[in-house]
């Protein structure tokens, strides 16, 4: 079974989604409201620091994802007991009986997560030890390991490469160092700071990413008793103490979602009240937003998002680490842009090969073109860098059905955006990789009072 198609039907399943595909009717506005929970890069992320404490944890406003899922498996194969709490979207977590688990066991609950890495520096100071199950280049990729075991290395921890993945050590406990890192990575930067809180002495990291996400991790940290100062310039402090406690914590909303919401409303020419959204965590998105011709009224429980009636604008913009266009948001709103007037520019500088998902866009009518090496222009903010690419976006251009498969979760709901603005019924199809970091989106497609069928 093809890959991608197993890690669909695998996240379908763990939140009840039963249907692989679903038929979407287009040329219908989305119109009401839905709400976000809990940011899917926070709340997993969370889940992992609940290991270093030495009494339970309470998450709150966690969401109904896969990813969720995923990452309880893996804490309950460690040893973590997960259960829900008495109230929605509360999550206990108790550390208490932390024990070695099987590699394979690791391995069947990881799946294609990036997740397990990110357990290494907890349970090398509870156990001692921690394994990686073989993520190779088809998973996670080579740089992001580098990234984490270079971090890892520094500590103190002892790095064997098996066949079956990436066994580490740490005999004589991990201890403070200085890391400065080439990229400011989300991923290094939240190694670092689960490995530094319980390591010996201090532990300095710089060029490090200071996302909503990271700050909010600190805050939980800081409440276990971590002690943790940033500084200016994308510095980080951390005084390793001798223990830290659980924590209580609402964790932020996924600005991720609210983000994919408001493209929506926009590409359909709808109007969406999204109730959790957070200005303060959305301000680049919002300019940009603006800026396409899309409107927003910022509420004291979320923000409306909805489509002013006049024609949408071309617009040029560069991803970058916050407080930059997050990476995230580009694929959405790149579907609103195939109907804005002229010809928009996105600059991809955070991943490479993120506009693969532009190939069913065009095969649906949109005229973008990729340049694989980026684009220089007079009026770059963000510096070139290596890998990155350009989308030119020429519109408006009309949509029409296609069958489309998901390739990613951003991508798979860009599709269907795509699919709602097009002419006639589309299928997508490989929908559960989309349940990975959207909760219960057909229910939310359903209020929004979308034309579709599961299948």
């Amino acid at each position: 079974m093809d890959s991608v198609v197993k890690d669909s039907r695998k996240a379908g399943e763990r939140v009840g989604l039963k249907s692989e595909s679903i038929i979407i009717k287009g040329g219908k506005p989305l119109s009401g409201t839905i709400e976000v929970r809990g940011a899917k890069n926070l709340v997993t992320k969370a889940m992992v620091a609940s290991i270093l404490g030495d009494s339970p944890s309470t998450l709150q406003n966690v969401p109904d994802i896969s990813d969720v899922k995923v990452v309880a498996g893996l804490l309950n194969v460690h040893g973590v007991t997960t259960t829900e709490g008495e109230n929605s979207g509360e999550l206990i977590l108790d550390p208490r009986n932390v024990e070695r688990a099987h590699h394979a066991d690791i391995d069947a609950h990881s799946g294609s997560s990036r997740i397990p890495i990110l357990f290494c520096g907890p349970l090398l100071h509870r156990l001692g030890e921690a394994f990686i199950p073989d993520l190779g280049g088809c998973k996670i990729g080579d740089r992001p390991i580098d990234f984490h075991l270079d971090a890892l290395r520094s500590f103190g921890a002892e790095v064997d490469k098996l066949p079956s993945g990436i066994s580490l050590s740490a005999p004589d406990g991990l201890r403070g160092t200085k890391i400065t890192l080439g990229y400011p990575s989300v991923g290094a930067t939240e190694q670092v700071l689960l490995s530094a809180t319980l390591a010996k002495g201090v532990t300095e990291l710089r060029n490090a990413a200071i996302e909503p996400e990271i700050m909010d991790l600190i805050l939980i940290l800081q409440k276990m008793g971590a002690i943790i100062t940033v500084e200016p310039n994308r510095v980080i402090f951390i005084e390793g103490v001798d223990s830290l406690n659980g924590f209580n914590h609402k964790a932020i909303p996924d600005r991720n979602e609210a983000a994919s919401w408001a493209s929506a409303a926009l590409a359909t020419g709808g109007d969406i009240f999204v109730r959790g959204a957070l200005q303060a965590d959305l301000v680049t998105f919002l300019n940009v937003y603006r800026k396409v011709g899309g409107a927003f009224d910022v509420k004291e429980d979320g923000i409306r998002f909805y489509h002013p009636g006049k024609p949408l604008k071309a617009v040029t913009f560069e991803t970058d680490v916050h407080p930059g266009f997050m990476t995230d948001w580009q694929q959405p709103l790149i579907v609103a842009l195939t109907q804005a007037e002229g010809t928009s520019v996105v600059h991809e500088t955070v991943y490479e090969n993120r506009f693969g998902f532009t190939d069913a866009l065009n095969k649906m009518g949109a005229d973008i073109t990729i340049h694989e090496e980026g684009l220089d222009a007079a009026d770059r903010r963000v510096a070139r860098r290596p890998l990155e690419q350009a989308a030119v976006i020429n519109g408006p251009t009309p949509l029409h059905a296609a069958d489309v498969s998901v390739p990613d979760l951003r991508g798979g709901f860009s599709y269907l955006i795509a699919a709602m603005i097009a002419e006639g019924e589309s299928r997508v199809n490989n929908v559960g990789i989309i349940a990975r970091g959207y909760e219960h989106f057909i229910e939310k497609l359903e209020q929004l009072g979308a034309d579709f069928k599961l299948v």
